[in-house]
């Protein structure tokens, strides 16, 4: 009996990670559930502890899993050849990998993609605002980015973490977030180059919980990359939810370089949806020639940065690694923040209740 057992002892983890899959299924069809139980209660606890052990090492322990990870496909290829390791055995150690990289990713952060949507989380209306309403809002973010123009020639990394930290934990209620569920010093990607050459400023690792931020962003990018990066950690999977809750954190924040470059960052996704509109080339005009400047920058930085075939990869890897994870629109979430901007924009109780009214 002992001996049938040990022989199907390779089994455990992939008959977890059967199991895990399984528990998806309720999961997105009760995201209440997720919200109370795991969200808001087991997930913030591990955070604290995962975060509390990474903090302490100050290169990145994500890079170097996924690291370890492609390595070992060349290494069982070499075994394989030298006749080291039978094929039997590389497909039980695969499998098991597999099966528990599978398990730690939805444990450790995954559920949270099944957690309750921006609205009822926060509870702010749902709207369905007209072209006026949409051009009215974009009015005033163009008014507030020029307002909030300032120059950033280099990045104070220090500084501007703990004001995004700061405006984090005062808007603790508005953002339904368990402050302060961790650390998060954010760490340069190992191979920021290589990410900037396809498209990607930052991410952040479920397995360690850690904040990356790509070093080849510039400066006036950062405080709201950061803030981005940082809304994962707090358990925000959605990419378009992440964008609302870095726009938030910045440009309520008393700090004028956070207001900037929130401000700066929520236009890029507002002119988009406004191109091809008859007050495109008015809204434009709007613009400060300074924050016009900043736009141009920023695009030529990134264009000299990336490499197009890098990029259409990256780009499709993250499109349906989202789909994967239940969210339907892939890469074009990420320009699901006008809604929630918009959303917010037009609840004025919403608003009043925390005191966020613009003076």
């Amino acid at each position: 009996m002992k001996r049938r057992i040990s022989k199907y002892r390779w089994l455990l983890l992939p008959a977890l990670a059967v199991a895990c899959f399984l528990l998806t299924i309720p999961a997105g069809k009760n995201p209440e559930w997720i919200e109370k139980w795991y969200a808001q209660g087991f997930y913030p606890v591990l955070a604290s502890l995962l975060s509390a052990i990474s903090s302490v090492v100050p290169f990145s322990l994500d890079d170097l899993f996924y690291l370890a990870l492609i390595a070992m496909v060349p290494l069982l290829i070499i075994l394989l050849i030298l006749r080291k390791i039978s094929f039997r055995f590389t497909g039980k150690l695969i499998l098991n990998i597999l099966a528990g990289t599978y398990i730690a990713f939805y444990l450790l952060w995954g559920f949270n993609y099944f957690r309750e949507d921006l609205n009822p989380r926060l509870n702010f209306a749902i709207t369905l605002p007209d072209k006026k309403e949409f051009l009215d809002v974009m009015e005033q973010l163009i008014e507030k980015t020029n307002a909030s123009y300032i120059d950033l020639p280099k990045t104070n990394t220090i500084k501007i973490d703990s004001l995004v930290e700061s405006s984090y934990k005062r808007l603790e209620d508005v953002l339904k977030i368990n402050y302060p569920a961790g650390k998060r010093n954010d760490k340069s990607i190992t191979f920021s180059r290589f990410f900037a050459q396809s498209g990607i400023s930052g991410y952040y690792g479920p397995f360690f919980n850690e904040v990356h931020v790509n070093k080849e962003i510039l400066p006036v990018e950062y405080p709201v990359i950061l803030a981005h990066e940082k809304a994962h950690q707090f358990g925000i999977t959605d990419e378009s939810e992440a964008n609302f809750y870095a726009w938030l954190v910045c440009s309520q924040s008393d700090s004028p370089e956070l207001q900037y470059s929130g401000n700066l960052f929520i236009l890029r996704y507002f002119f988009s949806t406004a191109r091809g509109l008859e007050e495109d080339p008015q809204l434009v005009k709007m613009l400060d020639p300074k924050v016009q400047n900043d736009f141009d920058r920023i695009r030529k930085h990134w264009q000299e940065l990336q490499k197009e075939s890098y990029e259409k990869v990256a780009a499709k890897v993250n499109d349906v690694y989202l789909k994967t994870n239940k969210v339907e629109k892939g890469i074009d979430d990420y320009y699901g923040v006008v809604k929630h901007v918009m959303d917010y924009s037009l609840d004025t109780t919403f608003q009043q209740k925390y005191g966020l009214l613009p003076e």
